[in-house]
């Protein structure tokens, strides 16, 4: 695929990276020469210096033979026009990322009447990011599937918890027989287990399964899996604004501290049943004032990474079930790992992860043939739910007779708005969704789930 991405922000740095990976044909359109050349020298791409919304410059990286144009620069204006612009000049399919709530509200209109392909926004993705882990406060890391009528849960093992030491068919005969443990992450290795596998202490465990099963399951490791009722928010950006409006219609009392005071009368004015403080959220005595200690979750959102990290680091300290930290900085986890915090978000990997699923989805030739897609497990495991095609080689053949590859599962069969957990004489019909986990490296079409 021949693609051109405008912008080298963190969002564009990452997708040069990744989708160079999957081979294709990148070029990157940056105004910041410096920016340019420090991302030119990580990855084998080509860059030219200018303006997305510069006919000229398009033209430059033969934007005639473009098969997916992506403007992901900080500007919203710039993405849409430069879209636009990138449609008219003959790219076959246009990506923009916009991140501004007053353009969110009318993004489909916008995509209709502007001919953009498609309109991202990773801040509202974030947000509703956010708002899912709250459902399980004790898990690590929670993704949903089938329009949330799957949902895969990450836990750690405990030192001493019934499950450390057990054999997985064990716990689902003795234990869960619906809840599939489906990926382990031991220290730097990664396991789509087998029946026979042992977990242990320490290991990071991602399971499926209803939701009421998960939270049986959660339950029976000893947490306190009480909703979350109130949460307090440090930070006031776009993210907050798309995350209150989703927490007040579950009926949580929300309190957002934010340092800059024009974006707090904002927030104040438009969502009149939240509580919005101007200050600073690194302040402990502010926390203390605001009664810090006595919510059931804080959301760390500001613009700096540290501070987000020291601040839920500190709610941990003093007993706040449930913490979720922004973090930008990929090269920061490495650290994290020592630090155990709990849930983190990191938005440019959500756009990233989305983007990357429409790129295969058309290298397939099937445009929306995946209608979801995670990077787990360090991005060394991926989740991924297809639309099966009525030409698969995989509908009508029993899964027991199914060749499929080493290191991957089908977890679900999705008939009808229906789950089903596949056993080894049920068979794949025309337009059912799968969905599995592999260790492999990118997988565009169903098909190739076989040997």
């Amino acid at each position: 695929m021949k693609i051109i991405i405008v912008g080298a922000g963190k969002v564009g740095e990452l997708l040069c990276n990744d989708l160079s990976n999957e081979g294709n044909d990148i070029t990157l359109i940056e105004t910041d020469s410096k920016i340019l050349d420090k991302v030119l020298s990580y990855n084998d791409i080509m860059g030219i210096v200018g303006n997305g919304t510069d006919c000229e410059i398009l033209k430059e990286a033969y934007i005639e033979n473009t098969d997916i144009f992506i403007a992901v620069t900080q500007s919203d204006e710039i993405n849409i026009i430069s879209s636009i612009m990138a449609k008219k000049l003959g790219a076959k399919y246009t990506i923009a990322r916009v991140r501004n709530p007053l353009y969110f509200s009318q993004m489909k209109f916008m995509s209709e009447s502007l001919g953009i392909d498609r309109l991202l926004n990773p801040e509202a993705e974030a947000a509703f990011f956010i708002s899912k882990n709250l459902e399980f406060p004790n898990a690590l890391n929670v993704e949903t599937f089938a329009k949330n009528k799957v949902t895969m849960v990450e836990f750690l093992v405990q030192k001493e918890s019934y499950i450390d030491g057990i054999k997985l068919k064990d716990f689902k005969h003795n234990h869960f027989s619906n809840i599939l443990v489906c990926i382990v992450q031991r220290g730097q290795e990664v396991f789509i287990p087998t029946g026979n596998f042992i977990l242990k202490s320490g290991d990071k465990i991602y399971i499926t399964g209803n939701p009421n099963d998960i939270q049986e399951f959660s339950k029976s490791l000893g947490n306190n899996d009480e909703k979350i009722k109130s949460v307090m928010i440090i930070g006031g950006g776009k993210i907050t604004h798309y995350l209150i409006k989703i927490l007040l219609e579950k009926k949580i009392n929300v309190k957002v501290i934010e340092a800059n005071s024009e974006k707090a009368k904002i927030l104040s004015e438009t969502f009149e049943d939240a509580t919005i403080i101007h200050g600073d959220g690194t302040d402990n005595e502010l926390l203390e004032e605001e009664n810090f200690r006595n919510y059931d979750a804080l959301i760390s959102l500001t613009g700096i990474d540290e501070e987000n990290i020291i601040l839920s680091l500190y709610a941990n300290k003093v007993g706040i079930k449930k913490t979720i930290t922004k973090i930008n900085g990929i090269s920061l986890f490495n650290v994290l790992e020592l630090v155990g915090l709990q849930s983190i978000i990191t938005p440019k990997k959500i756009v990233a992860d989305h983007i990357i699923k429409i790129v295969r989805s058309l290298i397939s030739s099937q445009e929306e043939n995946i209608e979801t897609l995670y990077r787990i497990a360090e991005n060394k495991v991926e989740a991924i739910e297809f639309k099966v095609p009525k030409t698969s080689m995989i509908i009508n053949v029993p899964l027991k007779k199914l060749d499929i590859k080493e290191n991957l599962l089908i977890l679900y069969i999705i008939r009808n708005n229906k789950v089903i957990f596949p056993k080894g004489d049920d068979v794949i019909l025309p337009e059912d969704k799968i969905i599995i986990i592999t260790t492999e490296k990118y997988l565009n079409d169903v098909n190739k789930i076989l040997k």
